[in-house]
């Protein structure tokens, strides 16, 4: 706004901000990639290209912190590890699955198999194209030289997901926080969980459930289902709070579409959302698969147990 006169009511201050948050993950700058939602964010390991990139993460963080001082909303929605990271919580290999599904379902086959049954023969170290070269990474000592077997492939797990997650972006999240701790004291974003903290950053949606429903698909269910109608009565019975957190729990983000759900994003692209039968017992919790937008809904016996049990779920899942 350089040169422009203008007397600033709020509305100035707003469009500035958006407009920053949008500069933000401007490809252009290559500090952040798309999660596999393509809605949300993580900073970009190979950042170095843009030889200040270090000065950018710093403001990056100031701004945001800037942003939670002074009460105003940013269109920036960042990945749930990230917010981990900002809160200071430890993270876990599942974490993953939102950023990279394909990455997570591979170490889960490694936890979940026999290594000599897939054929694998693996090292504590890894292997990451850096500027054109190939580069191999320690995950610890001298890693390279130890054999992972099936009985130490659970660390070896966690290592390669914190690798991924943590370790290849180390400095870029130190400069983020560095400079959002200028302005936010980590004891006083401490009290927040991850869900609530992007809430805190980039504010409650505007739902409509309307919307939601006309581009929802069903698996083992149809619309006329007992189960259907209570999942929908309860969800338009639900706060604003809970909308959001229910949004949250089956796609990743709270961020709706700015064309309606019929553009939800997952990791095919566009992909709407869908309720599938879960089969196992009404005691059962419902789950969400994130990257595609899915939530598995047990066959209830009543409103008010889908109810109870959909809203544990949602809360619990945000944490």
């Amino acid at each position: 706004f350089e040169g422009e006169e203008g007397i600033d009511a709020g509305g100035l201050t707003r469009e500035w901000y958006n407009i920053l948050a949008h500069k933000i993950f401007d490809a252009n700058f290559a500090l952040f990639n798309a999660g596999a939602d393509g809605v949300t964010f993580q900073p970009n390991p190979l950042s170095a290209i843009n030889p200040d990139h270090l000065a950018y993460f710093k403001f990056v963080g100031r701004i945001v912190g800037k942003a939670i001082a002074d009460g105003q909303l940013l269109d920036a929605h960042f990945t749930h590890s990230f917010y981990k990271h900002i809160l200071g919580v430890p993270l876990t290999y599942a974490d993953l699955e939102v950023i990279d599904p394909t990455y997570y379902r591979n170490l889960n086959a490694i936890l979940n198999c026999e290594l000599e049954q897939l054929g694998l023969e693996l090292t504590f170290s890894t292997e990451s194209i850096n500027f054109g070269q190939q580069v191999t990474v320690d995950l610890i000592p001298n890693g390279r030289a130890v054999q992972v077997d099936d009985g130490n492939k659970l660390e070896y797990v966690k290592r390669m997901a914190h690798h991924r997650m943590t370790d290849s972006i180390r400095e870029q999240i130190e400069a983020f926080l560095e400079g959002f701790h200028e302005l936010v004291p980590p004891a006083l974003i401490s009290i927040f969980n991850p869900a609530e903290l992007e809430l805190l950053i980039s504010g409650m949606p505007t739902i409509d459930l309307n919307d939601l429903q006309a581009n929802t698909d069903y698996q083992g269910y149809v619309p006329s289902d007992p189960q259907i109608q209570w999942f929908w009565n309860v969800l338009r019975g639900s706060t604003h709070e809970e909308k959001a957190l229910f949004l949250q729990f089956t796609t990743g983000t709270s961020k709706v579409p700015l064309e309606g759900f019929s553009h939800l994003q997952g990791m095919r692209g566009v992909q709407r959302f869908s309720v599938h039968r879960a089969y196992g017992g009404a005691h059962l919790l419902p789950s969400a698969h994130t990257c595609f937008n899915q939530l598995d809904l047990p066959e209830y016996e009543s409103e008010e147990q889908l109810k109870t049990r959909l809203m544990i779920a949602i809360k619990e899942g945000s944490k």
